[in-house]
């Protein structure tokens, strides 16, 4: 995480710099690389959970991870992988060759194929090292595994905005993207050096959820215009394994349920009564999965504009550059380093909520955990609209100094203005960022049935490559538009020519938008006391855990 995170959090200036790409353009490539590595956690979960196991899993990703990054350093060390850098006052710059950009997007690549392996495997498979359920304290023990893996990820990701960003800022590019390299050549070879000791779990081979998924949804479809079979009160549903919790389907979503009907029980059936054609004909626990996911996508879609929001934090990073970053009268916060401070407050809140908020609230609300998801995510949602709103006044005066004191033709020149008034601003997204996705997952966990409950972690990760695709999208759309008719872009490179203030305006109004469409959506679920009612298939609050957040 050291090692991936210090590379990622610094490379809109690296873009800027070596291949000339200006900062909408660098902005909208980070987006598209972010959500290839987010789409591909789905691809590798399902490899390690169906194929190869999570062993080969995590080795085969960390070792994609290392060439990456080893492809990504030597475009500093070779001149001619990079295009030579240009001044803001040249008219004409060199633009980077095709053979460039096939470098630098294959170690991409290579990073995003390790991380789609690696971060869905590595935290289950510690866990596979400690599970023993004829011990007593298992849960606890796994519990505290939990636990101390989100603190070493937090740890990490901090190391990662600080020292790996000040070595980058201090020593150059080669000793800043070099340093890495050697953390991400340890951690390959420690893992590799412990495979005797480790427990491995075979993948199950016999069943995938998706798979599963996708073969009730076509099964459904096939009997479609098949009118003998009713979609209520059928007296044949097919249920694998035979002995089934769930005795008859819900009444939402009623065209799914002749997906597990049973038509004729000889050529539907195999003699152990398991289905002759699973693509003809689902199981009932299958088509209530099938049935639960649909339930939450609403909600799940709730979440883009929070990540939207995230992602725009780029730019922060060419504003917090141009101005005053001491905090003490010899040291100097890395532009690229103010993120930690986003850290710091989703940090703070998680602790505050966990150990003081939730045994007040308890108390008043007769919760266990005090706020229930929606309404925290609610919170979430709110406090990410006066994040923006707080960006744009902010830019906006540091945009009017940077004219009043004549640097508007200098995008490098230092503004008269401490860049510690952007830690606010940071502090509130940290803030959104815990409150929200932490009660979205905890949403997923409480409407999705026991089976699925690793598709809470896995929405996320789809939640976010679908956000940085939309951001991406964004980017380049108002860059675009913005600069028609020969005028300047808001997300123009030179933001003291630029608009930052508008694009973060417009955020604040589609936050807004979101925050309603999050209010209407509510309305659509039965909601009691703020508390999400269960039908029998659905999982128990008891069976809610934390093994899968994100990695915020």
């Amino acid at each position: 995480m050291i090692a991936t995170y210090g590379l990622q959090t610094n490379m809109l200036i690296y873009l800027m710099t070596f291949y000339n790409m200006s900062a909408a353009t660098a902005t909208s490539i980070l987006g598209l690389w972010a959500a290839l590595s987010n789409g591909l956690a789905i691809v590798g979960a399902i490899v390690a959970d169906s194929y190869c196991g999570r062993f080969r899993a995590v080795a085969f990703g960390s070792i994609s991870t290392l060439i990456g990054m080893i492809v990504l350093w030597l475009t500093t060390m070779i001149p001619q992988l990079t295009s030579v850098s240009c001044s803001h006052f040249q008219h004409v710059c060199n633009g980077t060759t095709t053979i460039q950009l096939a470098v630098l997007f294959s170690s991409f690549g290579f990073m995003s194929i390790g991380a789609g392996f690696v971060r869905p495997c590595s935290i289950i498979f510690g866990a596979d090292q400690l599970e023993n359920k004829k011990n007593p304290d298992n849960q606890r023990r796994i519990a505290s595994y939990f636990n101390w893996y989100y603190v070493s990820s937090g740890i990490s990701t901090m190391l990662a905005v600080t020292v790996i960003i000040y070595i980058q800022d201090r020593y150059g590019w080669q000793v800043g993207f070099g340093i890495p390299i050697i953390l991400m050549f340890l951690s390959v070879l420690m893992f590799q050096i412990g495979s005797p000791l480790y427990i491995k779990v075979k993948a199950k081979t016999t069943e995938n959820l998706v798979i599963g998924l996708f073969q009730a949804a076509v099964a459904a479809f096939r009997k479609r215009n098949n009118t003998r079979l009713p979609l209520t009160d059928c007296d044949e549903y097919y249920r694998w394994p035979l002995v089934s919790e769930v005795l008859t389907p819900s009444m939402d979503f009623r065209w799914l349920n002749r997906a597990c009907m049973i038509e004729d029980p000889e050529r539907d059936l195999n003699l152990d009564g398991s289905a002759s054609n699973p693509w003809n004909l689902s199981s009932l626990e299958r088509v209530e999965s099938l049935k639960a996911l649909l339930r939450v996508l609403p909600m799940w879609s709730t979440g883009f504009m929070m990540s939207v929001d995230m992602g725009v934090f780029s730019f922060s990073i060419l504003q917090t550059k141009t101005m005053d970053r001491h905090m003490f009268p010899h040291f100097e916060i890395p532009a690229a380093s103010f993120t930690m401070f986003l850290l710091i407050a989703l940090t703070i809140w998680i602790i505050f909520y966990d150990r003081i908020l939730v045994p007040l609230l308890s108390k008043y609300t007769g919760q266990p955990r005090g706020l229930s998801p929606v309404t925290r995510m609610r919170i979430g949602l709110i406090v990410s609209c006066m994040s923006m709103a707080l960006s744009a006044i902010t830019e906006r005066i540091r945009r009017q100094k940077a004219i009043e004191e004549g640097h508007k033709d200098d995008p490098n020149a230092l503004v008269n203005m401490s860049a510690m008034w952007f830690v606010p601003q940071y502090a509130l997204l940290g803030m959104a960022e815990a409150a929200h996705t932490v009660g979205q997952i905890e949403f997923f966990y409480s409407l999705l049935p026991k089976s699925m409950s690793s598709f809470a972690s896995a929405m996320h990760a789809v939640g976010s490559a679908v956000s940085s695709l939309i951001g991406s999208i964004m980017v380049s759309s108002v860059d675009w538009l913005s600069s028609t008719g020969g005028k300047t872009s808001w997300l123009s490179s030179n933001i003291n020519k630029g608009h930052l203030d508008y694009h973060f305006w417009m955020l604040t109004f589609l936050s807004l938008l979101n925050l309603l469409y999050f209010l209407v959506v509510c309305r659509f679920y039965e909601t009691g006391n703020d508390e999400i009612s269960r039908s029998p298939h659905v999982a128990d609050e008891e069976e809610c855990d934390y093994r899968l957040l994100p990695e915020s």
